[in-house]
């Protein structure tokens, strides 16, 4: 084999090899290259304590989209979801800020309802409930205040 060709025959295999890790890496971030068919819902929380962009969306313990943004708007956090297409959320779903165990990482979860309207792409998820704040039952349970 000339030397030209093994330095070609390295160079698609290396170039191979790239591509291959790009494209692992993108899978393992579970990142949309081409944006998925999905659509975006919001919620407004009095505290997201910890919830971070990129973080899980969940229905019944299947993640069905993630956290697009978080913003501060008139004192409030708004948070900004893109969710499957094929998911149907109802006007009346319940979007909850979960842990993953005691110390664990943040996620939304949220809870379908049984209306028959549905939340429209850009629409608002109203019922809310921030997360639980672990220091504060604690100090509460400590100072004897349960």
């Amino acid at each position: 084999m000339k030397k030209f060709d093994l330095e070609l025959v390295v160079g698609i295999f290396v170039l191979a090899g790239i591509v291959c890790m790009g494209y692992i890496s993108v899978r393992l971030a579970k990142m949309e290259i081409f944006g998925g068919s999905t659509y975006e819902v919001y919620a407004v929380f009095s505290d997201v304590g910890g919830l971070k962009t990129g973080s899980s969306v969940v229905i019944a313990g299947t993640e069905v989209g993630r956290v697009k943004s978080i913003s501060l708007e008139d004192y409030e956090s708004k948070v900004v979801m893109s969710v499957s297409e094929d998911i149907k959320l109802q006007e009346d779903t319940i979007a909850a800020i979960k842990t993953r165990g005691l110390i664990g990482e943040k996620y939304l979860n949220l809870t379908p309802g049984g209306s028959e309207k549905l939340i429209a792409a850009g629409g608002q998820i109203r019922e809310t409930t921030p997360p639980v704040d672990f220091e504060e039952l604690i100090s509460k349970y400590v100072f004897g205040k349960v």
